[in-house]
């Protein structure tokens, strides 16, 4: 059985291969279709959030899918967009909505908001990378979480950041050897840990990143019991049980 870190090269070495199995699929396929066709139809945040299928579309793209049932939150998100420094997406310490409204920008475009590539191949070009981490996922969740951090670690600016993203958090922890418990701690404490033994600019240097997915490997294979391990941290991604704590951690790090 291949261990973690082999399961991750296998995928992201070859990574058009793996994409293309992904578009090939006829789920995929479908709701891809419908969204382009669709997409630039859209007017207004409130057409956007009503419109199920180009919402949960969109909103998978972002890795925001636990978020589906938060429409008047997403409208809020979307509505101020991110040009005022006080707008809604901007106090929020996940850079996810901040993307999100960046890649909706109804607040600056209006009704031509969806008309941008970044809104419309752009954002199918994420949902194919995020349906594939999700099936490497399903095999070996460390795999998954691994993919994750490589494609969102680099845009990390402060430790609150990683907080504000329980699946990230979870790898920085695994790397640092930090147990699990330590994320019921206030959550002062646990950014003044975590800034004692990191330095963010770490995430932007290639080598570095890479040595950090290799020790969070080896880490999570040496903690579980080998690279099929599927831990209860599939949570982290929107299953039962992650959405009440996601919005929290949200919530609690407000204009920080």
């Amino acid at each position: 059985m291949l261990s973690t870190y082999a399961a991750y090269q296998l995928t992201t070495q070859n990574i058009d291969r793996s994409l293309g199995i992904v578009k090939n699929d006829p789920m995929v396929g479908r709701e891809t279709e419908y969204y382009l066709e669709n997409i630039g139809n859209i007017k207004s945040a409130e057409e956007f959030v009503n419109d199920g299928r180009i919402f949960q579309y969109a909103m998978k793209a972002f890795g925001l899918e636990d978020m589906n049932y938060a429409k008047a939150f997403m409208r809020k998100v979307l509505e101020e967009g991110t040009d005022d420094k006080t707008a809604f997406a901007n106090r929020l310490a996940d850079n996810r909505y901040i993307e999100f409204a960046e890649t909706f920008n109804f607040a600056r475009y209006g009704e031509t908001a969806t008309t941008f590539t970044r809104a419309q191949q752009g954002t199918v070009d994420l949902y194919m990378r995020q349906t594939l981490e999700e099936n490497e996922g399903e095999k070996n969740e460390a795999v998954r979480l691994a993919m994750y951090f490589e494609r969102k670690a680099p845009d990390l600016q402060s430790v609150t950041g990683i907080l504000a993203d329980s699946a990230l958090s979870t790898v920085v922890r695994t790397i640092l050897g930090m147990p699990e418990a330590t994320a019921t701690l206030n959550i002062d404490k646990q950014i003044e840990m975590l800034e004692g033994r990191i330095d963010i600019a770490d995430f932007q240097d290639p080598d570095k990143l890479a040595g950090m997915i290799e020790r969070f490997s080896a880490m999570w294979d040496m903690n579980n019991g080998g690279g099929a391990a599927e831990a209860e941290v599939g949570l982290l991604f929107g299953n039962a049980g992650a959405t009440t704590l996601s919005a929290d951690m949200l919530m609690s790090l407000l204009t920080r």
